[in-house]
């Protein structure tokens, strides 16, 4: 690895160290780098425990406990200069030991992690999240034989090696990660790679690994429901541009359980929501600034009244102060996947979308203008 200076256009090899000869630790070091940094290993994780033991008659425990985007249970295991010749051993009796957790379980892990590590939070809301799905019995955790392992050391052994390149031809998702830190004067990097599978061809082997998962029948459930949502989604745009509401005439059926469209300020757009048990219709203050998101929602909560009126019902006011985002919501229970419903849940969101649109407009308005000009002053 080399530095390059731009200024005298040559390169200087950094120098190679060892974890041990900087005085850096396994658990105070780098599993702390990885906690606060999952997607340094290429793809976004949310870390469920560190130095977990919550396994019965046994007190080993695990370095770190994570989830995909797909609801996978991830064991990872790290190492420092040497992977040693037990690790794919450990990781082998953990991932046994995961793969029996149930959804309220896992749930209780990551709570004990954000009481213990986080001051507090709902893992429940952090999990549904994390998976882009608006009620946790949406989510599909832990599903079949989908648990997956990863290694990280400065060195693998030959055995280590050989058991993950059997473990992945044998459909079980594993990866070895290669971390290196180098030094250059005063300044230390971190050089993390994925070294097995190779990352050209990780995606056919991952797919090969994954097809006993995708024909387990909690990811049959799953496809099930996106083709259920594109159904909905379907009818409920056609309804809309039936009845001459226009906020979503540039949108398509999605696989999501939400549509948005643009209210005209940016970063505060109109939502639909289709759930299982309800659908509703809602303003969300999304900015990339939090703080900015309260004060606009505080100036629209000091109109409540004369919002409310215009809308014709009273309105859910969340400001949500422990998250960056707030809302403004109405909603309707509904049976959403009983297709008899459909067409009184579409109608629903048709009229009542119009007035939300209606209700807003002379506030969004005001508010706009004050917004646009911060945002052309800022760029």
């Amino acid at each position: 690895m080399f530095r390059v200076d731009r200024a005298s256009n040559r390169i200087s090899r950094l120098t190679q160290k060892r974890f041990g000869d900087l005085a850096l630790r396994e658990r105070d070091h780098l599993q702390e780098w990885l906690v606060h940094q999952p997607d340094a290993l290429g793809e976004d994780l949310l870390i469920l425990q560190k130095e977990f033991d919550g396994f019965d008659e046994t007190r080993e425990r695990l370095d770190l406990l994570a989830l995909d985007k797909t609801g996978n249970l991830v064991v990872i295991e790290n190492k420092l200069d040497d992977s040693g010749r037990d690790v794919t051993w450990q990781a082998l009796k953990y991932t046994a030991y995961v793969s029996t957790l149930k959804t309220v379980q896992i749930v209780e892990i990551h709570q004990k992690y954000l009481e213990r590590y986080c001051g507090g939070g709902s893992a429940s809301e952090r999990i549904c999240e994390f998976l882009e799905v608006e009620e946790l019995q949406e989510a599909e955790l832990n599903h079949g034989n989908g648990q997956r392992m990863i290694f990280i050391a400065a060195n693998f052994r030959r055995e280590v090696t050989a058991t993950v390149m059997w473990l992945i031809n044998r459909g079980i998702r594993a990866q070895c990660f290669r971390v290196v830190p180098y030094s250059y004067g005063d300044e230390l990097f971190l050089d993390l790679q994925q070294i097995i599978p190779p990352p050209e061809a990780a995606d056919y082997m991952i797919g090969i690994s994954s097809k006993e998962v995708e024909e387990t029948t909690a990811q049959g459930t799953q496809k099930r429901r996106h083709e259920l949502r594109l159904q909905f989604w379907a009818k409920a745009l056609e309804r809309l541009r039936s009845d001459g509401v226009t906020l979503f005439g540039n949108i398509s059926p999605s696989t999501s359980h939400w549509l948005n469209a643009g209210s005209g300020v940016r970063g505060c757009p109109f939502t639909m929501i289709f759930g299982q048990n309800e659908t509703r219709v809602e303003f969300s203050l999304s900015r990339s600034d939090g703080a900015e998101n309260k004060r606009l929602f505080d100036q629209l909560f000091a109109r409540k009244q004369e919002i409310e009126a215009a809308f014709g019902h009273p309105l859910d006011w969340r400001r949500m102060d422990d998250k960056k985002q707030s809302r403004i919501i109405y909603a309707k229970d509904f049976d959403g996947y009983d297709k008899d419903s459909w067409p009184e849940m579409v109608a629903w969101l048709s009229e009542h979308l119009r007035a939300l649109e209606a209700a807003f407009s002379e506030p969004l308005t005001r508010i706009g203008r004050s917004i646009r000009l911060q945002d052309e002053g800022g760029e």
